[in-house]
């Protein structure tokens, strides 16, 4: 009897359509996808940046140097759910998070505060946009909150490298 057979085909099929559809990336993830094409060295001024995929593709680490800093504040970025997440490992001793959100034309993707934890003695990282310019270049704006709630703004435009040299 055919009927069996042709039931359990026509449920697989419809189990894959459900799976590829529920498959589909979020806006959320097709943030962090774009966020991950900047992976490498990145050349600037007044900072030097790496970023780098990490844990299997679930997580982007951005590193910033600058000269004269003893070490590097460090920034994680990955998908949480329907949420692009950005927790900022801060050398003030904070860990603010951000929620990041793609801009319908893909150019940006700006990060809105959430939380914080740790010192707040200092101040902290409240706000930052990344701008896609092209394959090699992208912006970065950092918003630093300090106590009284006063914005301290940086802005730094980056280059990729090829070889350890900065492209010009």
């Amino acid at each position: 009897m055919k009927s069996p057979l042709m039931l359990s085909v026509v449920l697989m099929s419809l189990c894959s359509v459900a799976f590829a559809q529920s498959a589909a990336p979020t806006d959320a993830q097709k943030s962090f996808d774009r966020l991950k094409t900047l992976a490498g060295s990145i050349e600037g001024k007044p900072a030097q940046v790496s970023l780098r995929v990490t844990s299997m593709g679930h997580t982007l680490m951005h590193e910033a140097t600058g000269a004269g800093r003893p070490d590097d504040p460090i920034t994680m970025f990955v998908v949480e759910g329907d949420r692009l997440l950005l927790t900022h490992y801060c050398d003030g001793d904070n860990r603010p998070r951000m929620v990041g959100k793609l801009s319908p034309d893909g150019k940006t993707v700006e990060f809105e505060f959430l939380d914080v934890t740790g010192n707040l003695q200092y101040g902290h990282m409240q706000h930052a946009v990344f701008t896609f310019i092209d394959a090699s270049h992208h912006s970065e704006d950092w918003t630093y909150m300090m106590p009284g709630d006063r914005p301290v703004r940086a802005h730094f435009d980056l280059q990729r490298t090829s070889d350890g040299k900065v492209l010009r």
